[in-house]
């Protein structure tokens, strides 16, 4: 009777034991999800355990880690290079700028005509087949454009075909039949014939009705010139394409306002389609002639388009300082301010980010003074100040005092 005693009391405790080991599980996997969370750079305020995508927009959720060991008053944050180029963090150094009036031009996003490349057609035929028939449409080198019916391509073809078979024939010492064929092969190059294409044509021995020809160029589709079935010379257009990943910000300004605007000076851009987003940038152009009819001039300021955010036909805010007032100053974008005062973000010297308690006044929508909490050369979020906040804000939860520098 007592064995059977022990033997139940043991399975019991062995019982318990099992129950126990999932809950440390558990405890070690909470310990381990504390240092990081997943975030959107579009919608800070989202926090998620796993990785996946924004619920509001869909972008990709972001991975944020802390450092030090998860306390409270650690008070910096880490990110690593890839998640600071996802979430849009950039920076700025402090130093003098000018933090006088400004004025506020309206432009619109227009592409950059520099990146612009057309496609022409190499030789006259008919286009019997479209491949590419959206505005839009992103294309890249190799991929097919239209397939052509071209009467001079074909005899092309030909003479390619028969000097390749008088070489395998013929034996005239006189004839050099390896020039004849470079000289046929170069002609169906130059009519855009790729040497894959001849490859097969020479493979096959038969000359095809219609030769499909491929973009030479990557882009997004701008333009399209022709149809199917629409015959085409040489040189004709075929499509245009734009590289998105520079634009335009193109505004107006009338005479007397002309001189006020000169190339390389420092601009602050806001696209209100964006949510107020603001970009940093310098006018690019000042178009030196006026427009006859409205007497009105043109100005044009280059924006990076990395993300793809920004598309032709957006409105823009374009704000310039009046130059009448200099002196120690952050970009206007860096300061955070709520009922509790104004805060940066700044970059420690370990690539770590830390909150600064700041005395700022008043300045322009680039640029605000700088009263107290920060010296020249030290190096502040510019963008993406609100995803670190958000970080903060989960981190001490109701306490954002904790861990900030004063």
């Amino acid at each position: 009777m007592n064995k059977l005693k022990i033997l139940t009391l043991l399975l019991a405790i062995a019982v318990k034991a099992c129950r126990q080991k999932p809950q440390a599980t558990a405890v070690a996997a909470t310990t381990t999800t504390e240092n990081a969370y997943y975030t959107c750079s579009m919608h800070p305020q989202v926090h998620e355990e796993k990785p996946g995508n924004c619920p509001i927009c869909g972008m990709r959720l972001i991975k944020v880690e802390l450092t030090g060991k998860g306390g409270a008053n650690s008070g910096k944050i880490t990110l690593t290079a890839t998640q600071l180029q996802l979430a849009g963090i950039q920076t700025d150094t402090i130093r003098e700028e000018n933090t006088g009036a400004e004025q506020t031009l309206t432009g619109t996003v227009i592409a950059d005509e520099n990146s612009a490349v057309e496609l022409s057609a190499r030789i006259a035929g008919r286009i019997q087949q479209l491949f590419v028939r959206t505005i839009g449409e992103k294309i890249t080198i190799g991929q097919p454009v239209y397939a052509i019916y071209s009467d001079d391509l074909q005899e092309a073809e030909k003479e390619y075909l028969l000097a390749k078979q008088q070489q395998k024939i013929l034996h005239n010492p006189d004839v050099d039949y390896q020039q004849l064929i470079s000289a046929a092969e170069n002609k169906l190059q130059l009519w855009g014939i790729s040497a894959a294409q001849i490859r097969a044509l020479s493979a096959s021995g038969k000359v095809s009705a219609t030769t499909t020809v491929s973009s030479k160029v990557s882009g997004t589709v701008s333009d399209i010139a022709v149809h199917e079935g629409d015959y085409v010379t040489e040189g004709m257009p075929v499509l245009k394409t734009q590289a998105l990943n520079t634009l335009w910000i193109q505004a107006q300004l009338y005479a007397g306002e002309s001189d006020r605007y000169k190339e390389n000076d420092r601009v602050n851009v806001v696209f209100p389609e964006l949510g107020g987003q603001a970009i940093q940038s310098k006018i690019s152009f000042v178009n030196p002639e006026m427009a006859d009819a409205s007497k009105v001039d043109l100005i044009r300021v280059n924006v990076p388009n990395p993300q793809g955010l920004l598309r032709p036909g957006m409105l823009a805010y374009i704000s310039i300082s009046n130059g009448k007032g200099h002196s120690l100053a952050v970009p206007a974008s860096a300061v955070l301010t709520d009922g509790m005062g104004s805060k940066v973000w700044i970059r420690n010297a370990d690539g770590s980010f830390s909150v600064q308690m700041v005395s700022v006044g008043l300045g322009n929508s680039s640029f605000v003074p700088v009263l107290s909490g920060l010296k020249a050369g030290d190096i502040v979020v510019s963008q993406g100040a609100y995803l670190l906040n958000s970080e903060a804000i989960f981190k001490n939860g109701s306490d954002q005092m904790a861990g900030m520098k004063m």
